[in-house]
Parts: C-alpha cells; structure tokens; sequence
C-alpha cells in the first residue's frame, strides 16, 4: 500500500494559514574567529489581509486602500463620463 496525497491536505494547510496567521522568526549572528561582528533579527508574517488588520498589521494601508475605493466610487462614474467626452471625436 502506497501513500496517496490530495490536494485537500494543501488547500486545508493554507485556509488554516490564512485565517489564522503564521509568525516565523529567525535570530542571526554572523562571527568570524568566535568574534560576533553582525547581527540579524527576522521577523516574517504570513496571514490573510483581514488576519492581518485583525491584529493591527497594515492598518494605515488598508485604510488608504478603501479610502480610494470610495473616492473611485463616489467620483469615478463623473470622471469616466468627462474622459468620455474628452477622448470622444466630434460627431
């Protein structure tokens, strides 16, 4: 009997990361001659945009992001309209 793999292992891996969020971090020294002369500190996230604002990550960009949705909104269809007639030949 061999081992089957699925695909549902993978999309179940990446809901749960998604939702829930990932911290990786990593601590680096580089040191020659037992001499510590650089050191690292990494901290990667890896998360859904709303896990992220959940937590308070990317919050200033999420708030310019839909402040410029609403913006297109509000006045994209009169924007549209004067580009319309700007790029339309005269009839």
């Amino acid at each position: 009997m061999q081992p089957s793999k699925t695909d549902d292992e993978l999309v179940d891996l990446l809901d749960v990361i998604l939702r829930d969020g990932a911290v990786l971090r990593a601590d680096v020294i580089i040191s020659v001659a037992d001499i510590p002369l650089v050191g690292l500190k990494l901290t990667a996230a890896l998360a859904g945009m709303e896990t992220m604002t959940d937590y308070g990550l990317f919050e200033e960009w999420d708030t310019e992001r839909r402040a410029a949705a609403t913006a297109r909104r509000q006045y994209g269809h009169r924007e549209n309209r004067r580009l319309e007639s700007a790029t339309r030949p005269d009839q």
